[in-house]
């Protein structure tokens, strides 16, 4: 038999073997199910058939089978002594078809390493040009494959589903993801027949999904009082199902914060789904800090088995069998992600960060706060979303209180381009709105807008026995922190998920009793975290960051009734905002306070447009590491930077950050035992996924020092807490001796 994998019973010891003819007809049959939902099934059941023919190479063959017992990774590429089984595959595709084969040939060279360079930077020989034209590899056509898999029908001369040039690269990474998903999950089937069976459905009903939501909205509102408020969320509501109504494509929802747009854009996306056949539910949430709020609000509506939590924390630093067999790949009817999981993905080359993509495809995404769209990506991420609208069937819903100007020309002189085309307001008249949900009134806390001094600042904090006090910082939230009466509380993402949630339900608590409560937190309150203060300052940043602060102020409108409203505070910390666009929109944010100061202070949507504006008139690039150059230009000739396109598409450094698994005390034991499991069993999406819960990023630097201090080890490519006293019940992650950075420490 000619084999593609085999493994080994870890009870009895017995050896299983999956024949080559096997796997090269499952991969082929699920490829082309999952590209069906494009129209490119033809494509991606002929990258199937192809993709492991390198396999039927003699050498391969006696690797697998090797005199000290079969090697279950045999079937993997990129280590010392595999081989490549690969490159024969792509050659033979290439040469057989001429330029349309070279589509494929980037799927079948890719399917273990990731989506190749055209022509690497540097000449590497992984770069297709040349491993299409190296001399040596396995000759398909004359050395012992069956003829049935080699003389394959090419598929169409071009791809149906793309519209324009520029989406291609897009529609070829869609392919990858049927290939190597399917790939993985045949694959999983015979290596792990239980992590498999445990996979949700597919299939997962959403008008059962929506009579749960129905019957969640009827007892919320049935219990909700008639207030202003109340009665502005039920409008907005409303809006948003009657708006499902409308053809695909690419809406905005603009509503103030506390209008109750995370469940209206839910009622929407819902309807929309059903009635125009979509497949999921996508929710992109743009902090991992706050993601677990939202996941658990639609736990509570949804039930655990439909909803998805997932976000980058834990990837591992070294991907193996297991940990590409366990990543994540979309496959409930609800996900709940964060941009850097979301947008890097479409980007991606890794086959584990690319298996998902396909199950965008006939779907619905919900961009919460849309203004958090990252500047010096803008160009490429629009690109994205409009040809996901317009050629994967794709509906997307650009959520926030402070919608930024994403349609038309954006940008001044060279760093122009042209935004989103065929956007829609799901509300009928945002402004008003705006001024029916009016609750805050903002001001500044000198006239002079003069740099506070800290201590100053928290002696007037003191005063306020409730009071939320944003800053831009971890470094400035630990430091003006230090100078507040005992019991105040501190926020910021230097603290694991959990505590932050367990922190987050205690303020709500001591708001409920009325009870004194001081809060010092970065940002990551101002998205998705329900708190309602009856005074919020916010150290001067963005308009759109401090919108959101708003919305943490006589959120539900109660001092209205009193008729009075809410104090938003806004104050120049001690430092500015370091160069950049953090810089840059506190600048833009100061012309506008100066100059429009009735507009701003009533957050009116129009008042955002002009700030957009401003801001984005001072960004000197919106395509920074020059993804048209890498993924775009090539595109008619077949020329993609794949690979270095991923490593420059980055929302996040990763070379600056690092996940660390912490012991948050209250679950010491239990996140020991999985750190534990972690490196003796491996990772499973189970147990990746409960980790999560426990992670921290922190800069490389500060990461080396624990490192080398031996205060964090290893378990399986995912690091963790080694000592006792490095996490702080209160502070959170403490990384003594390290260098302070406010660039690197932002929420």
């Amino acid at each position: 038999m000619t084999l593609a994998h085999v493994r080994q019973d870890r009870v009895t010891g017995e050896w299983y073997e999956h024949s080559l003819a096997s796997h090269l007809c499952g991969t082929a049959l699920r490829a082309e199910s999952f590209a069906e939902h494009f129209g490119n099934g033809d494509w991606a059941k002929l990258a199937g058939v192809w993709h492991d023919l390198g396999k039927f190479n003699p050498m391969f063959q006696a690797y697998i089978k090797k005199a000290s017992g079969y090697d279950p990774d045999a079937h993997m590429e990129g280590s010392p002594g595999k081989v490549d089984h690969s490159t024969a595959g792509a050659q033979h595709v290439a040469t057989r078809f001429g330029p349309i084969g070279r589509v494929l040939a980037y799927l079948i060279a890719g399917h273990h390493a990731g989506l190749p360079d055209w022509a690497h930077e540097i000449g590497s020989g992984g770069a297709l040009s040349v491993r299409l034209t190296q001399k040596g590899h396995f000759d398909l056509t004359t050395q012992g494959s069956p003829s049935e898999e080699l003389f394959q029908s090419p598929p169409p001369a071009s791809p149906p589903c793309v519209q324009e040039p520029q989406h291609v690269h897009l529609w070829i990474r869609m392919l990858f993801s049927c290939l190597v998903d399917a790939d993985f999950l045949d694959t999983e089937a015979f290596m792990d027949p239980s992590g498999a069976a445990r996979r949700i459905s597919r299939d997962e009903d959403l008008a059962d999904l929506k009579a749960k939501f129905d019957i969640y909205m009827n007892a919320k509102q049935g219990g909700a009082l008639a207030t202003p408020v109340n009665r502005v969320r039920a409008q907005v509501l409303n809006a948003c199902r009657a708006g499902a109504e409308k053809c695909p494509g690419l809406f905005s929802l603009t509503v103030p914060t506390g209008g109750g747009k995370t469940l209206a854009s839910m009622a929407f996306a819902l309807e929309h789904a059903i009635r125009f056949n979509k497949r999921r539910i996508v929710v992109v949430i743009p902090y991992t800090s706050i993601i677990e709020q939202t996941a658990a609000v639609l736990r509570d509506v949804f039930g655990a088995a439909a909803v998805l939590e997932h976000h980058s924390n834990l990837d591992p630093d070294n991907e193996n069998p297991l940990s590409r067999l366990a990543s994540e790949n979309w496959d409930a009817p609800i996900i709940v992600t964060t941009n850097v999981q979301f947008f890097e993905s479409l980007f991606a080359s890794r086959t584990s960060a690319c298996r998902k993509l396909h199950n965008l495809v006939n779907s619905v995404v919900i961009l919460d706060e849309a203004q958090m769209l990252s500047p010096e990506y803008l160009r490429p991420i629009l690109g994205a979303l409009q040809g996901l609208t317009k050629s994967f069937g794709v509906s997307a819903v650009l959520c926030t209180a402070t919608q930024p100007a994403l349609s038309g020309r954006i940008g001044s002189q060279k760093a122009a381009f042209q935004g989103l085309e065929g956007v829609r307001e799901l509300m009928p008249n945002p402004g008003a709105l705006s001024q029916a949900l009016k609750r805050v009134e903002l001001r500044p806390q000198n006239p002079s807008l003069a740099s506070v001094v800290w201590r100053d600042l928290a002696t007037d904090l003191s005063r306020h026995e409730q009071v939320l006090c944003i800053v831009n910082t971890r470094k400035d939230c630990r430091e003006l922190h230090a100078l507040m009466p005992k019991g105040t509380i501190h926020l910021s993402a230097l603290m694991c998920a959990e505590h932050r949630s367990d922190v987050i339900s205690l303020i709500k608590a001591l708001l409920k009793l009325s009870r004194p409560v001081r809060i010092i937190s970065t940002q990551l309150v101002e998205a998705g975290v329900d708190l309602d203060f009856p005074i919020v300052y916010r150290a001067l940043a963005g308009m759109d960051s401090i919108a959101q602060a708003a919305g943490r102020c006589n959120r539900e409108g109660r001092l209205n009734e009193e008729g009075r409203l809410g104090e938003v505070v806004y104050f120049k910390p001690p430092k500015s905002a370091p160069p950049g666009l953090l810089l840059k929109g506190e600048e833009a944010s100061l012309e506008l306070l100066r100059g429009l100061p009735d507009q701003v202070a009533s957050l009116d949507p129009e008042g955002f447009k002009h700030y957009f504006e401003l801001f984005f008139s001072r960004v000197n690039s919106f395509d920074a590491k020059d993804m048209k150059g890498l993924l775009e230009d090539g595109a008619q000739v077949g020329q993609f930077q794949f690979r270095t396109a991923a490593s420059k598409f980055q929302l996040i450094d990763d070379q600056a950050q690092r996940s660390v698994v912490v012991w948050y005390p209250p679950q010491k034991a239990a996140i020991q035992r999985l750190l534990e499991e972690l490196e003796f069993s491996g990772p499973t999406r189970d147990r990746l996924r409960k980790l999560q819960r426990y992670t921290v990023n922190i800069p490389e630097r500060d990461f080396k020092l624990l490192q080398d201090h031996g205060e964090v080890i290893e378990h399986g490519g995912i690091w963790g807490q080694a000592v006792d006293g490095l996490y702080d019940p209160i502070l959170g992650l403490c990384t003594d001796g390290a260098v302070w950075n406010p660039e690197t420490y932002i929420s």
